[in-house]
């Protein structure tokens, strides 16, 4: 929850400018709903893409405040974030509501970026796969072969906004984990892109993405600094 539209706009030319400049792999940004159309309006023609924060798990109807999958793909955007961490923590979203959440988005056209994640109780307990894999196959039991169309991010709840991070030898375990567990989905799902959520920096992203099953990076708070997100793209 952050930005207004004149540092969105010098935050978007910048990303445009840096990555229309660059090769191969993707970029998106996921922005509060009231800059839909500034990104739609900045990024079109560009190597980068847009979406949204969250979707509502409701198609239509009396749900004040609630924002459809329906109006993020009138709006234009082509991915929608769902399950993020704050909303599981501050909101009560539950692993089944991301599931109806990322039905949705698939049903209207776009990409849900599945997110999963422990917490540091559950890590000192050892219960990562446990609780990960969980979350992961409570998805699938929603949207099942659709899972191939899908992106998952596996963000470490004790390692955001902490300036703690994930070894790349922890992050690569829990990303091998999900990765077996999609292969038991389909082949295609398999092979989707699984990002790594857990306050992403410049300095440790080259170390983070050169591990086999870490295909890129969900990033949080470094993606507001262009220099920053950048550099992180370029790794």
């Amino acid at each position: 929850m952050n930005g207004d539209r004149a540092s969105n706009a010098e935050l978007l030319s910048a990303l445009v400018k840096g990555t229309d400049a660059g090769e191969g792999g993707s970029v998106v940004v996921c922005v509060p709903f009231p800059y839909l159309d500034q990104a739609r309006e900045q990024l079109a023609g560009s190597k980068v893409g847009w979406g949204a924060q969250d979707a509502s798990a409701h198609r239509q109807g009396a749900f004040t405040g609630e924002v459809s999958a329906a109006m993020l793909r009138d709006a234009g955007a082509t991915h929608v974030i769902v399950g993020h961490s704050e909303r599981r923590q501050y909101h009560g979203e539950s692993s089944d509501l991301v599931g109806q959440k990322a039905a949705l988005v698939l049903e209207h056209g776009m990409t849900p970026i599945v997110c999963v994640g422990e917490t540091l109780a559950e890590r000192e307990s050892d219960r990562t796969e446990e609780i990960v894999a969980g979350q992961l196959d409570t998805v699938i039991g929603r949207i099942g072969l659709d899972m191939g169309r899908s992106v998952v991010a596996y963000e470490p709840v004790w390692a955001i906004g902490t300036g703690r991070t994930a070894t790349p030898e922890q992050a690569q375990a829990v990303h091998a984990m999900l990765r077996e567990r999609l292969g038991r989905v389909s082949e295609t799902a398999r092979t989707i892109p699984l990002l790594y959520g857990g306050s992403v920096k410049a300095d440790s992203a080259a170390s983070l993405f050169s591990c086999a099953d870490i295909d890129g990076g969900l990033v949080g708070g470094a993606s507001l600094n262009a220099r920053e997100f950048l550099a992180i793209c370029n790794a």
